[in-house]
């Protein structure tokens, strides 16, 4: 659905559809809670919400999924974000002793821009578990989850980001990725990434060597006036932007075995265009707050939506549904719900079971169920670690 069908005018009609219909808090829950394998590790997880006309409400925190449920529901927040598990209950943080209120844990998150990004963070750390979100706009997000990830301290997290940081500088800065002899194996992989999509990514949909104005941003990347005058002088008769690329990755080669200053400048351009942007203060601090899976973005109507990364070739942002659509796709009628309807009435269920099954049917009648899929099977892999840690509690306390 184009998002020009959404009218942010419509949200707050939405969004009470949406959390009393829409809104997986079964999964939800059960990633948040991990297994129960960490005593009020849900409990002590502080929310904020953010309502109509930029009302921003902090530490909320909740003892069960109903009542997670039931607040989300009165609230209908615009936005919600996710924070730390804190030593206390986030709600009661006014009523404890000054200074103890202290944040404990959280997932080590990333904030990067959308580009094709590789699965490094699990080679070079050892993490398994790590959640990919799109942000409803332009961003992605990536929760490792792992519990070692989790327990990192905020200086272990501020070196993690420092370490995967390539591209730094603001506008000002022209020189944005400096690489020294002997390049590292991780920055070698994410070449080999990198080369892969430059072409596609680079030249064809960034056009960086197409017109004037990118072919100048990329010639101040390069290191010496002799190479530059050869390049303008080639660029003058040579239109095609995969040539002229060719024409610079040999004049870079050259140069690699001429001298060592500037041997890898045509490795720094590729990665300036196409390395992810990390934002490094959002995977710094414990504290830090960021925007949950399937909050609603408020000015594209699209839902926060895990990706999986299996999918990462034809994955397409503009695909994934809005509030609109998937409260419209609620109301078209399916084959056989008649007949469900009759056998619901007809089952001698109480009204919670009943109200759960149609939760679970409502959402897998819209476009959010495959995205509620791969929040599942993620979760799936996680249950295998909750549960060797469970058996390896139960067998200490056997010991004692």
């Amino acid at each position: 659905m184009p998002s020009s069908d959404y009218d942010p005018a419509s949200l707050p009609d939405l969004l009470p559809l949406y959390y009393r219909r829409l809104f997986p808090f079964s999964q939800y829950y059960r990633w948040l809670n991990y297994g129960g394998v960490q005593k009020n590790y849900f409990q002590n997880r502080e929310f904020s919400f953010t309502l109509k006309d930029d009302i921003y409400v902090r530490y909320q925190s909740f003892s069960t999924q109903n009542e997670l449920e039931k607040e989300m529901q009165k609230m209908n927040p615009y936005k919600i974000d996710i924070g730390a598990v804190y030593s206390h209950r986030p709600n009661q943080h006014n009523t404890v002793k000054s200074g103890t209120f202290q944040a404990l844990e959280k997932e080590l998150v990333f904030d990067i821009d959308m580009t094709d990004y590789d699965d490094e963070l699990c080679y070079d750390f050892g993490f398994r578990h790590l959640l990919w979100v799109y942000s409803g706009r332009r961003g992605v997000h990536c929760w490792v989850c792992d519990e070692a990830a989790r327990k990192l301290s905020v200086a272990a997290r501020s070196a993690v980001a420092e370490y995967l940081s390539l591209v730094k500088g603001g506008e000002e800065t022209v020189r944005k990725v400096v690489l020294t002899d002997p390049i590292h194996p991780f920055i070698r992989e994410s070449l080999t990434v990198v080369e892969h999509y430059f072409s596609q990514y680079a030249l064809q949909e960034q056009n960086i060597l197409s017109n004037k104005e990118s072919i100048d941003k990329v010639l101040a990347l390069v290191p010496e006036d002799i190479l530059l005058k050869d390049l303008l002088q080639h660029f003058q008769t040579e239109k095609n932007p995969e040539k002229r690329w060719g024409r610079l990755k040999a004049l870079a080669k050259n140069k690699q075995a001429a001298v060592k200053k500037g041997q890898y400048f045509e490795k720094e351009i590729m990665l300036q265009y196409c390395y992810p942007r990390l934002d490094v203060n959002v995977s710094k601090g414990v504290n830090h707050l960021l925007k949950s899976p399937f909050s609603v973005h408020p000015k594209t109507g699209r839902i926060s939506v895990p990706i999986d990364l299996r999918e990462l070739e034809t994955f397409d942002p503009f695909d994934v549904p809005t509030i609109s659509l998937i409260c419209e796709e609620l109301d078209r009628p399916r084959k056989g719900e008649e007949e469900e309807e009759e056998d619901e009435t007809k089952e001698k269920e109480n009204e919670k079971d009943v109200a759960e099954r149609r939760k679970i049917r409502d959402y897998k009648r819209t476009s959010l169920a495959k995205y509620v899929k791969y929040l599942d099977q993620f979760l799936d892999g996680m249950a295998r670690s909750w549960k060797g840690e469970l058996l390896r509690k139960s067998d200490l306390q056997k010991d004692f």
